[in-house]
């Protein structure tokens, strides 16, 4: 069999042909050149009239980005018409032509395009690292062997939804904090530089010694008013700096993951959110027949965070000589009581997959608690920031005019 042609070569043609019944029709396929796009018309029974190389606009055209959420509702509409019995390529197809993102349908008419030329689907995903990770398509690789790729397809699809949907809690618990600083830095920042000198201009006519807390917010307007850009710069520079260094440095990621675990509430959702995703990760993939060492290694690259990557792979290390998962987990000494225990009754029960199920809806919903639980939490904690740094500005520029009125 001949060797496929890079995808990056391919190009979009507009064809016009007939049926074997007879029936005109008019569609658009990728390929690398017309001859192969009439040969492969010709597999579907088509007889083409008109192949040609679809115009590019002159300034081209913004492709809409595929998100992860867009991979997860592809993943549950294969899922679903696999199990109602409609076949792979015709559930592709279906799929790239009701999407409303072009990027989506084009990706679709890829994929699609190398599974009807007798590739196995698993290896046309892996073509496309950037949408289908390692773990996707070796699920889907054990589904093509094991004659199950329904079945599979409904564990990936609930997978996604569940990591998308703890990902989205995540975001929300992270948004807060952030929420809380930018918005008390904003209103200091108006305070300092528009209000404070009003005051500065009063207090020049007094003659009088001011209090030290006044002289102090008198200093800082002054610097904020004399050297806001620099302090922009500064806030920016550092901003990107950070993020280059973490994306160079695997130290600084390492210190950074152990950083946020330890940080108050915060840290606790997100050690919950670690212990959901190596569950959930767990269950699916030891559920697909994948090897539990295997299956380790998967919850590893998936668990988002160092300190139980480490952990996972050290599990993994003892699981592999021979020592049972509960146990590895003991000594990691980062997963709770429960989880252990939970692990080693589905151990000596043989339902592994079903209580690392369990488990990871627990601490699914358990995030979920603490999410909401911390946006009532930090509802009043905004008014009370932003009522101590409003009050002590207050408070600095009247009491000069409070110890004025008092010498009166």
């Amino acid at each position: 069999m001949a060797k496929q042609p890079d995808k990056k070569g391919f190009d979009t043609f507009e064809w016009v042909g007939v049926s074997a019944r007879g029936k005109r029709l008019e569609g658009e396929m990728t390929g690398a050149s017309i001859a192969l796009v009439k040969a492969q018309l010709r597999k579907q029974g088509i007889t083409p009239s008109k192949v040609k190389r679809k115009a590019k606009p002159l300034f081209g055209v913004r492709m809409q980005a595929i998100t992860p959420k867009d991979i997860a509702l592809v993943t549950r509409q294969i899922a679903t018409m696999l199990m109602a019995g409609v076949p792979l390529i015709q559930s592709i197809e279906m799929i790239g032509t009701g999407s409303t993102n072009k990027s989506v349908t084009k990706l679709m008419e890829t994929v699609g395009d190398e599974v009807k030329a007798g590739g196995a689907l698993s290896d046309a995903l892996r073509k496309h690292p950037r949408y289908f990770d390692d773990l996707y398509c070796d699920l889907v690789a054990s589904g093509e062997q094991s004659g199950a790729l329904d079945k599979i397809f409904d564990r990936v699809a609930l997978y996604k939804e569940k990591s998308e949907a703890l990902k989205s809690k995540i975001k929300k618990a992270m948004f807060y904090p952030i929420a809380v600083l930018v918005v008390a830095l904003i209103v200091t920042s108006i305070l300092l530089i528009f209000v404070v000198p009003q005051f500065q201009d009063i207090f020049a006519g007094f003659g009088a010694e001011l209090p030290a807390f006044t002289l102090m917010v008198i200093a800082i307007s002054e610097f904020m008013q004399e050297y806001w850009w620099i302090i922009l710069i500064a806030l920016f520079g550092f901003g990107y700096a950070y993020k280059e260094a973490l994306l160079k440095s695997k130290k600084l990621r390492d210190a950074t993951d152990r950083a946020i675990l330890k940080m108050p509430v915060i840290g606790m959702i997100l050690n919950k959110a670690a212990v959901a995703r190596y569950a959930r990760t767990l269950s699916t993939t030891f559920a697909a027949g994948v090897p539990l060492v295997d299956a380790l290694d998967s919850a590893a690259g998936a668990s988002g965070n160092a300190v139980y990557r480490y952990a996972i792979l050290d599990i993994k290390a003892e699981v592999s000589s021979g020592n049972q998962m509960n146990w590895a987990m003991r000594n990691s000494k980062i997963f709770p009581d429960m989880v252990i225990q939970m692990v080693a009754i589905g151990e000596e029960s043989g339902s592994l997959d079903g209580m690392l199920a369990k488990v990871a809806t627990i601490y699914e919903q358990e995030v979920d608690d603490a999410v909401d639980g911390l946006s009532s939490l930090l509802e009043p904690l905004i008014m009370a920031v932003l009522g101590v740094l409003v009050g002590g500005l207050i408070i600095a520029m009247y009491l000069p005019i409070f110890q004025l009125g008092a010498v009166i």
